[in-house]
């Protein structure tokens, strides 16, 4: 195995790019076209599913059974429920995002016709000077949220003039900055920064022309964040996956806030034995910096593959998040530990 040397100046801008595209559940076709541009850049094979998920493929060796690495394109949003009567719009989460998180947030809503409008998601009783202390003793719920746009809207009639109707997406606004010293902070870290590391790790083995003991693919999920995440990308003959996600910062974890986690289970269950076990010789082998984990309130692409009937070993590696569905902070570092524990896994022979 060759020296690790990941390319910091691809991942950057990588991870960048992605963020700049909204991509909430349900409304991931630009991040995907993005996505299968870098993949062709690469010269790597791949196949769009028909609900728009992509299966990249780098050659190995062995053609059965094969290795998987799963990161997720999809990320948190909004979605029209009801036109209020005083202009604005009541709107329910996509994907599992309290709505403490989403107050103050600054989104776009995109219509049926393709057209977009700004606005704000805020707590009902936003005015401290209308509504005193209240402002700070109303519950943070997505009841009592609601979303102004910029528009002369103060009735039904003039949103319903604008054809905004129940059912329209709303996007988040990432806010992204990628500060010099290392701190990345932006909404949507999760997952974009795991598939900028896998984009990464793809670009280095390619680069290097490194020859794979065995067929991996590279997966890109559409639906992770709603619960289907990779149940309907596999192949038959996939005998590994490793999913890629954020590992949490937090009082009583036990993530590496600038190298890469090993999660050890999570609220599905353990992760298996053997395949965790070579990710953190692989770790020990090479001086990544790592820590072991288990998350209590947690699923990945790796549960959803389990649950559906798959019959694979899984594990999952995680770059380090503080704050996670919020306003998010991984560290380059992480990044870094992350695309080179691919590389050094994607080099590695089965498990048996």
């Amino acid at each position: 195995m060759k020296t690790l040397n990941i390319d910091h100046t691809y991942l950057h801008d990588t991870l960048l790019a992605l963020l700049n595209i909204a991509s909430p559940t349900g409304m991931t076709d630009s991040v995907v076209t993005f996505v299968c541009e870098q993949l062709d850049a690469l010269k790597i094979d791949y196949e769009v599913t028909r609900r728009g998920a992509i299966r990249a493929n780098l050659p190995g060796q062995i053609h059965t059974p094969d290795r998987a690495i799963a990161a997720h394109l999809d990320t948190l949003g909004a979605m029209v429920k009801n036109l209020k009567k005083n202009g604005r719009l009541e709107v329910v989460p996509i994907g599992t995002w309290p709505a403490r998180s989403a107050e103050g947030a600054r989104i776009t809503l995109f219509n049926e016709r393709g057209e977009q409008f700004r606005g704000t998601l805020l707590p009902m009783k936003a005015s401290g000077h209308v509504y005193g202390k209240q402002v700070d003793t109303q519950e943070s719920s997505w009841n009592n949220l609601e979303l102004r746009l910029d528009e002369k809207t103060s009735n039904q009639q003039e949103l319903e003039g604008l054809n905004i109707h129940v059912g329209d997406m709303v996007t988040i606004d990432p806010m992204p900055e990628l500060l010099a010293n290392g701190f990345w902070v932006s909404r949507f870290l999760d997952d974009k920064a795991g598939v900028a590391a896998v984009l990464a790790a793809a670009k280095d083995i390619v680069d290097n022309q490194q020859p794979l003991p065995m067929d991996c693919h590279l997966l890109f999920t559409i639906s992770e964040e709603t619960g289907a995440g990779a149940s309907h990308i596999l192949h038959g003959d996939v005998a590994e996956l490793i999913a890629v996600d954020n590992g949490t910062i937090a009082p009583g974890q036990n993530t590496c806030e600038y190298g890469v986690t090993i999660s050890m289970q999570d609220s599905t269950g353990p992760f298996d034995w053997y395949l965790t076990r070579r990710l953190i010789a692989l770790c020990q082998t090479h001086a990544i910096e790592h820590s072991r984990d288990v998350f209590n309130y947690y699923r990945s692409d790796a549960a959803a593959a389990v649950e559906a009937g798959n019959d694979i070993r899984t594990a999952l590696i995680c770059f380090a998040l503080d704050g996670s569905h919020g306003y998010e902070r991984t560290h380059e570092d992480s990044l870094l530990a992350v695309a080179q524990l691919l590389v050094l896994y994607m080099q590695s022979g089965p498990l048996f």
